[in-house]
């Protein structure tokens, strides 16, 4: 299919994006943006192999992360469509083994709470990141997790509560999420280059590498590949050339040619917002914001936008709509946490719909920096209460060990070298001595910084370590496994 070239409005709009991934050393992007019911704009920019000088182009794969969430509410409504699934009924009356640490969210969690972060679970995302657990294996520590929120009482962004989602789903269905995702949506979208697997999208040959900023410089990561489990929040590859059809699903009020793969009733229950995001809403222009059913729904300058971002070790994604002017654009990066296709898709926006062009690359270069000033006085406030010239109160072999807990599972430890190291979710990281009994955690593979505290029973032998892995919640505790 040929893609016209772009005129007025997007006019200069291909170096916008050049200069935009220049200011912030992104290697590469693709970007879609349909309109009417057509494609009016695809395109590779930069590279997605720096090595190699590999040219991105539409068909190159990335990694979406969270933007896979709104396949899996298309495939609830898919099956509320048929009678499966009630968007309002228990949980329990399809998953009669279902629990939550909370016995009233036990009893009543419906299907549309799981897909709407109000389960009252903060994140709790070092229960899967890089952890090997299985989907069932996830689904069954659910009950050991401890709410920070009361139950439907507010927005909290949660991946563990979709992936029970795409459980359910699986489980009515009678085969897996990703059967389901790629028989009703991939296979019948003419999605060919779509998948659930960094792994196998290895296997073709037009695939983006990950990349990140490590002071100052871009380098080359390991594609993150413990997503089975987790798949149903944030595991599908795409391509803009898939995420277009993908769109004008969505802006043709779900139909795909002649086939109607959804009720419009169904896809505007998607699109409708479910409970109030407030902290999503950090610009004057955008307002309103909520969360729908996988989807954002703000106000954008006066216009209604329907968007969902995504981000895994490497990529950061982002897919939005403009329903009332039947656009859609997408925009996948081969970087970790970038602005990028924020700023590239706001600025679309504005050129589409007539607007004056904002500053979004200025703005948010400076949000970024007031958010690392922050993080870096965090930092230091956190050295400032050491105690110096203090000592572990054992040898350090006392301390070694494995230690569990029912929720976040194995944590190891190990003493070489006159210094700790601990394991966990298959990752290693240096303990060091902080004060007292108390070590630091600093772990760059798992974006984390914090302390482990560890402490003694009744005869004086170290029994449990605590380590603050999810910060709305009371220390994580890990109890001595025998032996």
């Amino acid at each position: 299919m040929r893609i016209p070239e772009a005129g007025p409005p997007l006019q200069g709009f291909d170096d916008f994006i050049r200069a935009t991934m220049r200011d912030w050393k992104v290697p590469g992007l693709a970007m879609a943006i349909v309109k009417n019911g057509e494609v009016i704009f695809s395109r590779g920019f930069g590279l997605r192999d720096v090595v190699h000088d590999l040219k991105m182009t539409p068909q190159t794969r990335f990694a979406i992360g969270s933007c896979t969430k709104a396949f899996t509410t298309m495939v609830m409504g898919m099956l509320a469509d048929e009678g499966k699934l009630e968007w309002d009924a228990p949980v329990r009356k399809y998953l009669p083994t279902f629990r939550m640490y909370d016995a009233f969210a036990t009893e009543r969690m419906t299907p549309r709470d799981l897909v709407t972060h109000r389960s009252g679970l903060p994140s709790h995302d070092f229960v899967w990141y890089r952890s090997s657990r299985t989907r069932q294996e996830l689904f069954d520590r659910l009950q050991y997790l401890e709410p920070s929120k009361d139950f439907r009482g507010a927005f909290q962004y949660q991946n563990l509560m979709y992936m029970a989602a795409g459980y359910l789903v699986g489980q009515i269905a009678g085969q897996s999420w990703e059967d389901v995702v790629q028989q009703r949506l991939f296979d019948r979208l003419g999605m060919t280059s779509s998948n659930f697997s960094v792994d196998l999208s290895q296997q073709g040959d037009d695939y983006a590498l990950p990349y990140q900023e490590e002071k100052g410089k871009v380098k080359e990561i390991p594609f993150y590949a413990e997503t089975q489990a987790i798949a149903p929040a944030g595991a599908i590859v795409s391509t803009v050339t898939d995420m277009s059809r993908w769109l004008l699903l969505h802006l043709n009020r779900g139909k795909h040619g002649d086939a109607q793969l959804i009720s419009e009733g169904q896809l505007a229950q998607m699109h409708t917002p479910q409970i109030v995001a407030p902290e999503l809403a950090r610009h004057k222009e955008i307002s309103h914001t909520n969360y729908a059913l996988g989807w954002v729904v703000a106000s954008y300058r006066g216009h209604t936008l329907v968007e969902h971002s995504g981000g895994i070790d490497g990529f950061s994604a982002l897919t939005t709509l403009l329903p009332q002017h039947r656009i859609g654009l997408v925009v996948l990066s081969n970087m970790s946490i970038t602005p990028v296709p924020r700023i590239v898709i706001f600025n679309a926006c504005d050129r589409l719909l007539g607007l004056d062009e904002l500053p979004w690359n200025d703005r948010l270069r400076e949000e970024i920096a007031a958010l690392e000033t922050a993080e870096k006085k965090l930092k230091e406030e956190s050295e400032s209460d050491r105690v110096p010239d203090t000592h572990p109160s054992h040898p350090l072999n006392a301390y070694t060990g494995n230690f569990e807990n029912p929720g976040y599972g194995l944590l190891s430890v190990e003493s070489a070298d006159e210094q700790l190291k601990g394991t966990f979710n298959s990752t290693t990281f240096p303990l060091k001595h902080h004060h007292y009994d108390i070590f630091r955690l600093d772990s760059k593979w798992l974006n984390l910084s914090t302390r482990m505290s560890f402490s003694t029973n009744l005869k004086g032998d170290i029994e449990s370590l605590a380590v603050q892995l999810e910060p709305e919640v009371k220390a994580i505790v890990f109890q001595r496994v025998p032996g």
